[in-house]
């Protein structure tokens, strides 16, 4: 393993412009996989365990956003679905 390390270190240290080639993909797939982890974590559509939550529709509320990003829009719950929402409490 060490040979190995030692060998892409002499590989970085002959080929210096792999190195930000190489910083931009690491960047790239940290911030992926922190995003992927954003989502998993912190998002009621995506399911790990269905038999927790068979129904995951029920607990997205309409005036919580979905979305990552939202710029200049304003949440207001609706009228009717709050009703029905406290209707079959």
């Amino acid at each position: 393993m060490l040979g190995k390390m030692s060998g892409f270190i002499q590989l970085l240290r002959k080929r210096k412009e792999l190195i930000p080639l190489i910083g931009f993909v690491g960047s790239a797939a940290a911030g992926a996989a922190g995003v992927s982890l954003y989502f998993l974590l912190t998002k009621p559509d995506v399911i790990i365990n269905r038999s927790t939550n068979p129904e995951p529709w029920e607990r997205i509320y309409p005036s919580k956003p979905q979305k990552l990003i939202t710029i200049n829009q304003q949440w207001k719950p609706v009228e009717e679905l709050e009703l029905v929402k406290s209707l079959t409490k």
